[in-house]
Formats: structure tokens, C-alpha cells, sequence
């Protein structure tokens, strides 16, 4: 390749404008699939914690507050409170206020299936279901 000074004969023009249609396709999936990854792995990271996923459990049995969460699931109100706040922020749960009581609930990330839960990412589901149901 030619060249003169520090510009090459192409100019200005930069890598991915000399990159083939085919090249520029497959770098374009490659960061779809990429942002697809992330976005699964801070799911299931969400979902990997005992507590988190016991609290979504309850939850598809209907809403409930923070007092009956930790009745049911014999935790102390601030690991629950902490836990239903990350599932808050990632749109797995949503919450309203009846008076003085916050209840909980299953967010639109999250709908119930039959047999189980399902939730996702923008192109892929995950699916929280008992085996044989």
C-alpha cells in the first residue's frame, strides 16, 4: 500500500469503512451477541442468589409486603428490603404503597407461566419451571 505522510491512499477514511459488507455483518452480530451475553450473565447473576430467587417464588404466588416476606422466608428485614431493592432496579419486581405498607410484586420483567416463571433479555427468555409441570 501506498503511501504519503501519515495518511494511507485510502484517506481518511477509517477500518470499518474499508471493511467488506460481509466483514462489517459479522462484526455487527458479533456485538449483538456480545451485548446479548452481558445482559444474560447480569441476569442469571441477579437470579443466582438463594434469596433473590426464594423471593420470586413467594412472590408468584401473589404480592406480599416486607413483614410477610420475611415471615415466610425467616430473614431479618434488612437482608429482604436489600434483596427486593437490586430486584426493583432491574424491573423484576414492582411495588406499591397501601397506606403504610409497601407490597411487592412480580414486575413486567417477569411473567407467571404455567408451572413456573418466565423472564428475559431483549432476545432471549428464561424459564423458572418445576420439572414435569
Amino acid at each position: 500500500m501506498q503511501t504519503y505522510g501519515s495518511n494511507s491512499v485510502f484517506g481518511d477514511m477509517n477500518i470499518h469503512d474499508r471493511m467488506e459488507p460481509t466483514e462489517r455483518r459479522m462484526q455487527n452480530v458479533e456485538a449483538e451477541v456480545g451485548q446479548d451475553v452481558e445482559q444474560l450473565t447480569n441476569l442469571f447473576r441477579l437470579l443466582s442468589d438463594r434469596t433473590r430467587l426464594n423471593i420470586l417464588l413467594t412472590l408468584a404466588e401473589g404480592e406480599r409486603n416486607v413483614g410477610s416476606l420475611c415471615e415466610e422466608l425467616n430473614l431479618p428485614q434488612p437482608t429482604v428490603s436489600h434483596h427486593l431493592g437490586l430486584l426493583r432496579v432491574n424491573n423484576i419486581i414492582t411495588n406499591h404503597r397501601k397506606g403504610k405498607q409497601v407490597y411487592y410484586s412480580l414486575g413486567g420483567g417477569v411473567s407467571r407461566e404455567e408451572g413456573g416463571l418466565q423472564t428475559g433479555v431483549e432476545n432471549y427468555s428464561v424459564k423458572i419451571a418445576r420439572k414435569g409441570a
